[in-house]
This record gives structure tokens, C-alpha cells and sequence, in this order.
């Protein structure tokens, strides 16, 4: 466990809100201001890498990231965090097993086995707005009620990440609650119809069991409680209220406050591409999960499981620092000189090919260059997500701008390289951190009571943008080369 201690502060009259991103590698807290949104504070800690992960250690780790008093003076939090991962607890509250996580595709068949059970794709995406792939909440109960009966029959009550630090937040273990963006991924929440489908959990499990009550949008759900006060290290006895949190993709979008036509492009240790949606969606081919948003519509979503470390393990097998990996790419051509990546270091999820690997097209001895290797590896974790824009245009979505965000849109090269994939403006925000910024708004939501709070320019530095300047060979050799996986 390492942690950052908090740093800089500065003398504040305003309310202050806390928002925490808590993520498969770390956690990130973020204290602002209620009302202007501006910066006061943040910490981190970091998370044990893997693919299943004890919850107990999300908590030490949140608990070490507070520490120094970084929550003093906060009257509202909310926790945002990642998508999918099944935490099971048995009648009395204990942890029955490791939480599984996204990422942890060893239910790829239980997938597959519940996509055929209900009647097929057609009648999930009708459902739950998706198609259950191995990241599903659902995919990974049906995992445990296969592989491990003794642990399945022992839980009484499955929730997510982020429902279960609100819930050590509020010392109320009967009390859990989660939010419909979060709930909208699991498989068994519905978002068109705004309630849990208890018969998919009955075939995902073969029972029912308890599950987090879904909050509103601004709903304040609970107060810190004394024992999380005490361990969290937090100073004075003013009440903290606590919002019900969201899934980490729905807390960037609230922090973005993306607009009809924005389509977001997210590169963290996986991949999404999403938009906002007045209308939920229903895609049957799989693609698109029709997921709710953190503010009360819809967010259709894409999901690839390979990013940011496609480039940090290029870079490091290239051996350079992550600026003379750009370099090296941005003095290749458009298309690597026919070199091509398909980056599924760790399986894929969209295209569905969890049991995938990694490979390299096309080589020669005249294009096996560092240069073309590293414009190859970006262009392949671009390449995957530029066909996630495309997906989100066949169910309705309509871009007039691609926004980048996340650990590799600092990536000098990576602005220039998009914008040779897709056919709209390109534009990389400031860095920062939206996935707990994106809670901390809904804290101030909550804190407010109702009312949306307008914050702007509140993160330093300037935004980069690329007209697009579309090379339609990068986008035809990337698809050559995935379809020869089928062939």
C-alpha cells in the first residue's frame, strides 16, 4: 500500500465537497469547493494490482489517501468507482470471497451460458439495455454459483465497488444503496424500466439475494458514520452528507457535462467511448451497453479492455520515457508503413474475444522500426475506439466533437493520431481528475439541495485540439487485420 498525503490548501470561507474515485489501480479524493468548484485539496493511495481483489483492501487504501485530515471541512462526499465488480457479503456483512472485478474474464463462458439461457442477445438488450460480456456483474455471479456453490449459497447480498465504500462511509450494513448508472451495469438493473430484473439474478445465481436500494440522482443517502469518521481520520463533528455515488465512466460525463453531439473518449486502463442519451438504448449486436447516466437520462457506452498500457508496455519494451514514445510515433506515417497492433494484451471485450492475445500485422524488415511500432500501438488502442464511435452513431448518437480524456490523452502524440481516425474535432481537456471531480459535483448537488451547481474553468491549463484529418488506410488495415482473426 503506498499513498500520496494531501497537498495544498488555501483559506476558504465556501462549503466543501469530497469526491473519491475509487479505481482498479488507486483511489483519487478530490475536496472543492460547493459552489465555484474550485480546488482546495486532493490524496491518493494505491490499490493491489489484479484481477480480484479483497474490498477490505479498498477501504485501508481510502482510509490512507484521507489521511492528514484531508476530509476536515467537508460537509458533503460521494463515491464514484469502477464498473461491474461483484462483491458478495454474507447475513452478518462479512466479505464471502475477493471481489471479482471487470477485468477478471475467467467468466467469459458464464457470459455466453446466460446469453443463450434468456433466449439470446436480442432478449438481454430488451431486458437491461446490453448484452452480458465477462465484465458483467451478472456473468461473474453466475461464476461463483458455478465454480465455488459453497461461497454462492453463504451470500446474502451482492453490491459494487462503489456501493460498498458508501456503505463502510455510512456504518449502516443494512442499509446499502448504489445508484442507476452504477446498477446499470450489472446485468440485472434495468435502465428502461428503472428496476432490478430479480428473474435475471434468479438465473444468474439461482436465487435471489439482497441488493443495494437504487438512489436518486441527487438523493442524499446517509451521514458518515462514527467508526469511518474515526478510521478516515476526520477532525470536528459537523454532519457529512453523502450522495449515492455512480459508476466511474457516469462521474466523467457529470464532471464534463457533456452536451447533445459531445462524445467522450476515455483511456484509462481500459477503453470507453460514450454520449449522452435522452432515450435508453437497446443494442442487440453487443456493442453498445445501454447504460444510465449519473444525472437522471442515459449513457450509451462502448468498452474495450485494452489502453493506457498498451502504450506504457511499448514504450517500455522500446525502452524510452513516454515523451520520446510519442516522439518516435509522430515521426512515423499515418499507418505505421502497414505495421498494424491488435492490442488485446489481456483478452478483448469489444470485439467479444476474451481469450485473444496481442499480435502484430504486416511486417517487414523495412517497416519493423521503432518508429512504426509505437505509432502502431496507438493507432491500435485508438483504432479499437474509433469503431466504438461508430457503434454509438448506428444506435443514434451524433458527434460533433470527440473529447479525450484519462491517463493517455496526455500523450503528446495521441491528439494528432486521433484525429487521423475519426471525421470530427478532436479536443483534449485540461488533465485532471474527472471521475472524482465528476463526484464531487454530484456531492454539491446533493448539498444544494437539488440544484446542479455551474462550475467552469476549474482546472488549469489549456485545451488541445485537432481539426480531423481523416487517413482511411489506418482505419482499413486495422479492420483487415481484426477480421483475420475470424477467418
Amino acid at each position: 500500500m503506498t499513498s500520496d498525503l494531501w497537498h495544498g490548501s488555501h483559506v476558504t470561507d465556501q462549503s466543501l465537497v469530497a469526491g473519491v474515485d475509487t479505481s482498479t489501480q488507486s483511489v483519487k479524493v478530490v475536496v472543492r469547493e460547493a459552489d465555484t468548484g474550485a480546488w482546495v485539496r486532493e490524496g491518493r493511495a494505491s490499490h493491489p494490482d489484479g484481477t480480484e481483489v479483497a474490498p477490505e483492501e479498498w477501504w485501508t487504501a481510502f482510509g490512507a489517501a484521507c489521511s492528514g485530515g484531508l476530509l476536515d471541512g467537508v460537509s458533503a462526499i460521494s463515491i464514484a468507482g469502477q464498473q461491474h465488480g461483484m462483491v458478495a457479503l454474507d447475513e452478518s456483512g462479512d466479505v464471502v470471497r475477493p471481489a471479482l472485478l471487470w477485468n477478471d474474464t475467467r467468466s467469459a463462458p458464464d457470459a455466453s451460458d446466460l446469453v443463450t439461457e434468456l433466449g439470446g442477445p436480442a432478449m438481454w438488450a430488451e431486458a437491461v439495455g446490453s448484452v452480458p460480456v465477462a465484465a458483467f456483474t451478472v456473468s461473474k455471479v453466475r461464476w461463483m454459483a458455478r465454480n465455488e456453490p459453497d461461497n454462492a449459497e453463504r451470500t446474502s447480498t451482492i453490491m459494487l465497488p462503489h456501493d460498498y465504500l458508501t456503505w463502510m462511509l455510512a456504518d449502516q450494513p443494512h442499509a446499502a444503496t448504489t445508484d442507476r448508472g452504477d446498477a446499470s451495469g450489472t446485468g440485472y438493473w434495468s435502465p428502461i424500466e428503472g428496476e432490478y430484473r430479480r428473474d435475471l439474478m434468479q438465473l444468474a445465481l439461482g436465487k435471489d439475494v439482497q441488493l443495494p436500494r437504487v438512489a436518486g440522482p441527487d438523493e442524499t443517502v446517509g451521514e458518515v458514520g462514527g467508526r469511518a469518521r474515526s478510521f478516515l481520520g476526520i477532525n470536528g463533528s459537523s454532519p457529512i452528507a453523502i450522495g449515492p455515488g455512480t459508476g466511474d465512466n457516469m462521474g466523467a460525463a457529470f464532471a464534463l457535462e457533456i452536451a447533445p453531439g459531445d462524445v467522450v473518449v476515455s483511456l484509462g486502463t481500459s477503453g470507453t467511448a460514450f454520449a449522452g442519451s435522452s432515450q435508453p438504448t437497446k443494442d442487440p449486436t453487443g456493442l453498445v451497453a445501454g447504460f444510465a447516466d449519473a444525472s437522471g437520462v442515459f449513457l450509451p457506452l462502448v468498452c474495450t479492455l485494452n489502453a493506457a498500457r498498451i502504450l506504457t508496455s511499448t514504450a517500455e519494451l522500446l525502452g524510452v520515457d513516454m515523451d520520446s514514445f510519442a516522439a518516435l510515433a509522430l515521426a512515423a506515417e499515418p499507418g505505421a508503413s502497414g505495421l498494424v497492433m491488435l492490442p488485446y494484451f489481456d483478452g478483448e471485450r469489444t470485439p467479444n474475444l476474451p481469450g485473444a492475445r496481442g499480435s502484430l500485422h504486416g511486417i517487414s524488415r523495412e517497416n519493423l522500426t521503432p518508429q512504426n511500432l509505437a505509432r502502431a500501438a496507438i493507432e491500435g488502442m485508438l483504432g479499437g475506439l474509433a469503431d466504438a464511435v461508430d457503434a454509438l452513431v448506428d444506435v443514434g448518437v451524433q458527434p460533433s466533437r470527440v473529447l479525450v480524456v484519462g491517463g493517455a490523452a496526455s500523450n503528446p502524440a495521441v491528439a494528432d493520431i486521433a484525429a487521423t481516425l475519426v471525421g470530427v474535432p478532436v479536443q483534449i481537456p485540461p488533465a485532471g481528475e474527472y471521475v472524482a471531480d465528476g463526484a464531487a459535483r454530484q456531492a454539491a448537488w446533493i448539498l444544494r439541495g437539488g440544484e446542479q451547481p455551474a462550475w467552469s474553468d476549474v482546472r488549469p491549463g489549456e485545451t488541445v485540439s485537432r481539426d480531423p484529418q481523416p487517413a482511411a488506410q489506418v482505419r482499413e488495415q486495422y479492420r483487415q487485420a481484426r477480421e483475420a482473426l475470424y477467418a
